[in-house]
């Protein structure tokens, strides 16, 4: 019989204590019982889940010294994902969010059929699955999708919380992707794959008077439609303004969608903008890439109140739109961002 060892973490300030299996990281664990700390790739690429070691004894798996810089090795600070516990452990979160902390969800692997692939655009897809179990997520979180020949990725909800059961995902297709390069030839419905998580940390906070701000580009319409159904089921009131970058306008889908949202909602706008608008687009909206947008289409709508933001697309974007909302006067710990990296073969 194995006997597996455990030992226990404590993180301050928060005062939160788990248990972490060895051979377990310590972001895994946390995972495992519901404690959501800070985390964005889960794979030492990031520096989101970087923390200080008080005491303990630990390993560090392989990381990139981008994330952790050997400097900062030197003084303590680790990366919750690549730490291996050897000994009970007292650890510094140095970024945590007190909303995500109570809202955290365990994460668990669920069964699911592959029930649909649309095309939207000639490169972004929509793809449907249901699930063995409903799977309780917040609206803006994202799953690792594994294919039956091993291959994981992970994706954003393109859904709702409130259908639990049946998942969509929004997925740009690249020709090399490991993943994405199935979707018009090898999957098919009724296909079966594995689902793990949820997992994020960009996800809509609920109960908030300002104005919303939903930035994205490409597949990062996924989380961002996501978000976006779930406030319109909240029947919250608030001013909701959407900005989407793309290169062309048959780059766009759900246009028809917005337009019914503008219709019903009393403060919604959807903004796209095209970078590349071609001669036979007959564009007369907005041009320029979408952080040029959002800073000229802020300082024209004078929104008032304590601004959210949530920001989802390729890092270059994401990067680019960050400095703006600083400008705008969006508060640091009221912006949320997920960064969109690609994986090949």
């Amino acid at each position: 019989m194995t006997v597996i060892t455990t030992h226990k973490v404590r993180f301050e300030p928060v005062g939160i204590e788990m248990e972490v299996e060895e051979g377990e990281t310590v972001l895994d664990a946390a995972f495992r019982q519901g404690i959501s700390v800070m985390h964005g790739c889960k794979e030492g690429q990031c520096s989101s889940c970087k923390s200080k070691l008080i005491d303990g004894d630990i390993e560090l798996l392989k990381y990139s010294t981008f994330a952790l810089p050997d400097y900062e090795r030197d003084t303590g600070h680790i990366l919750l994902c690549k730490t291996h516990a050897y000994s009970d452990l007292e650890i510094e979160l140095l970024n945590y969010d007190e909303d995500l902390l109570r809202r955290s969800i365990p994460v668990r692997a669920y069964d699911a059929v592959l029930t649909g692939i649309e095309h939207l655009t000639h490169d972004i897809r929509r793809m449907t699955v249901a699930l063995g179990a409903p799977m309780k997520f917040w609206a803006g979180q994202y799953v690792d999708i594994t294919l039956a020949d091993g291959v994981t990725r992970a994706y954003s909800m393109g859904s709702p919380p409130g259908e639990p059961d049946r998942l969509a995902f929004i997925i740009k297709k690249y020709p090399d992707g490991a993943f994405s390069a199935s979707l018009d030839t090898v999957l098919q419905p009724g296909d079966r794959l594995s689902i793990k998580g949820p997992y994020g940390t960009c996800f809509r906070r609920e109960d908030r008077p300002g104005p919303m701000l939903l930035i994205g580009g490409g597949s990062g319409m996924s989380p961002l439609w996501s978000i976006l159904q779930d406030h319109v089921a909240s029947g919250e009131h608030r001013a909701v303004r959407f900005f989407y970058g793309a290169r062309t306008r048959a780059d766009l889908f759900y246009l028809d969608e917005f337009a019914r949202l503008e219709a019903a909602l009393p403060d919604f706008r959807f903004i796209p903008a095209l970078s590349h608008a071609e001669d036979g687009d007959s564009w007369t909206g907005e041009r320029g890439f979408i952080h040029e947008v959002l800073a000229r289409r802020l300082r024209a709508e004078g929104l008032e109140g304590e601004m959210d933001a949530y920001s989802c697309g390729p890092p270059p974007m994401i990067d680019a739109v960050l400095p703006v909302l600083q400008m705008a006067g969006v508060e640091p710990d009221h912006i949320y961002f997920d960064k969109f990296t690609t994986a090949v073969r």
